[in-house]
C-alpha cells in the first residue's frame, strides 16, 4: 500500500504531456490498461466561403479573390455595370415626356403611359403632345410638370437653330446630328441597344456552340468528322454579301438581324468546348460513369461539361465585343437597324458625311471605345481569374 502514490507518480511521469492548445481543444491523453486513449477533438464548425449569400467552393473562392485583385478589371466591371445599369432607365433620362405630370389634383405618368389632350383640358383625343406651348399652358395653369434631365427622346427633332447638324449648347449638350435630333440622347439610347444586342447575340450563340462542341468531342468518329466539315463550308460563306442581298428583300430590324448575326456567329465556341470534351471524355471519372450505367446526357451535362465551362467563361466578354462591333459595322454601313434607329454606327457614319461638325464623331467614338475597352479589361481580368498558374498578387 505504501508503493501505491509511487506508482501514481511513475504513472504519471510516463503519461504523455499534452502539447499546448491541445488541453483547450479537448485532447485528453491517458494510459488506461497499457493504452493510449485520446478524446475527440470538438472545435468550433469551419464556415464554408459564400457569395452573394450563397456557398461557394474554395476553387470558386480563389477565383472571385483573383479577379478582385486586378483592380482594372474589377472596376472596369463596376463602371460597365453603372453604364449599362443607368442606359436600361434611359425614359427616365432622356424623354420628350414628363416623368410626372400633377394636373387638377390629379397625378399623372406620361414616360409610362399615353394620355389623350383632352385629359389636360384640351380639345383633341389624339395623343398629347407636352412639348406644345398651348399643352403646357393648359397644363400649368391647374398643376406642374416634372421632366427628365434631357428633355429630348432619340428621335425628337429639338428646337435648335439651323443648319444642322447644330454645335453644343446648353439645351443640346452634345450638339444635334444632320436632322435635328438630340446626340446626347441618341448615344444613351445607342449605348443600351448595343448592349443589348450584344448580350443577346453572346448568349444565344454561346449556346448553340457549347452544344454543337459537347456533341462533336464527346462522340467523336463520323459525328465529329461530318459536323466540323460542315462548320468549316458554313464558316465559309459571305456574311457581309448575305447581309446585303437580305436588306434589299426585307427591312432589317433588331430580331432580324440577331437572327441573322446568329446563323453564322454560333461558330466562334465550337472549337474550344471540343477540345475540352475530346480531352475529357477519356479520363477515368467518365469510364466509371459509363461502367455504372449513367446515361451520355447525364455524363455530359453534368461531369464534363462544367470542366469545359472555364475555357468558355473566358471566351464570353470577348465574344459580347465582337458582337457589339458588328452591330456598329453594319450601322455604319447602312445595312443594320433600320434608319432613324439610335446607333453608333449612324453616329459614325454621320461623322464621316458632316466633317464639319466634329461633335458627332468624336463622341460616337469615345463612347464605342470606352464600352469596348471596359469589355477588354474584364475579358483579361476573368482570363487571369481562371488560370491556375495565376495566384491572388
Amino acid at each position: 500500500m505504501d508503493d501505491l502514490p509511487e506508482s501514481e507518480d511513475v504513472s504519471a511521469a510516463l503519461r504523455p504531456r499534452a502539447l499546448p492548445g491541445q488541453e483547450a481543444a479537448g485532447i485528453v491523453a491517458g494510459n488506461v490498461a497499457g493504452r493510449v486513449t485520446t478524446a475527440p477533438v470538438i472545435g468550433p464548425p469551419i464556415a464554408r466561403a459564400t457569395f452573394l449569400g450563397r456557398p461557394i467552393t474554395p476553387l470558386t473562392r480563389r477565383r472571385i479573390d483573383n479577379f478582385r485583385a486586378n483592380r482594372r478589371g474589377f472596376w472596369s466591371l463596376w463602371i460597365f455595370l453603372v453604364l449599362f445599369g443607368t442606359s436600361l432607365f434611359a425614359e427616365f433620362i432622356a424623354n420628350d415626356r414628363p416623368m410626372l405630370v400633377r394636373y387638377d389634383g390629379a397625378f399623372y405618368v406620361p414616360v409610362l403611359h399615353d394620355y389623350p389632350e383632352t385629359a389636360f383640358g384640351g380639345v383633341f383625343p389624339s395623343e398629347t403632345d407636352y412639348r406644345d406651348p398651348a399643352v403646357d399652358k393648359l397644363i400649368r395653369d391647374k398643376g406642374w410638370m416634372l421632366w427628365p434631365l434631357i428633355p429630348f427622346h432619340y428621335d425628337t427633332i429639338t428646337n435648335a437653330s439651323g443648319p444642322f447638324p447644330a454645335p453644343p449648347s446648353p439645351t443640346n449638350w452634345l450638339g444635334t446630328d444632320d436632322e435635328g435630333r438630340d446626340v446626347l440622347a441618341r448615344l444613351i439610347y445607342g449605348f443600351r441597344i448595343s448592349v443589348l444586342f450584344g448580350l443577346a447575340l453572346t448568349l444565344l450563340s454561346s449556346v448553340i456552340g457549347v452544344a454543337a462542341g459537347a456533341v462533336q468531342g464527346f462522340f467523336g468518329g463520323i459525328v465529329d468528322l461530318g459536323l466540323q466539315r460542315f462548320i468549316e463550308i458554313w464558316s465559309g460563306l459571305p456574311v457581309l454579301y448575305l447581309l446585303i442581298i437580305l436588306a434589299t428583300l426585307v427591312e432589317p430590324n433588331f430580331w432580324w438581324l440577331l437572327g441573322l448575326m446568329l446563323l453564322f456567329s454560333w461558330t466562334s465556341l465550337v472549337d474550344v468546348v471540343r477540345a475540352e470534351f475530346l480531352r475529357a471524355r477519356n479520363f477515368d471519372y467518365v469510364r466509371a460513369a459509363r461502367a455504372l450505367g449513367v446515361t451520355n446526357r447525364v455524363i455530359i451535362f453534368r461531369h464534363v461539361l462544367p470542366n469545359a465551362t472555364v475555357a468558355t467563361i473566358t471566351f464570353l466578354p470577348f465574344i459580347l465585343n465582337g458582337s457589339i462591333t458588328t452591330l456598329t459595322s453594319l450601322d455604319f454601313l447602312g445595312f443594320g437597324l433600320p434608319p432613324g434607329s439610335a446607333s453608333l454606327g449612324e453616329l459614325l457614319a454621320q461623322g464621316k458625311a458632316n466633317l464639319q461638325a466634329p461633335w458627332l464623331g468624336i463622341t460616337a467614338f469615345c463612347v464605342l471605345a470606352v464600352m469596348l475597352s471596359l469589355l477588354i479589361f474584364i475579358g483579361e481580368a476573368v482570363r487571369d481569374a481562371f488560370d491556375p498558374r495565376k495566384a491572388v498578387a
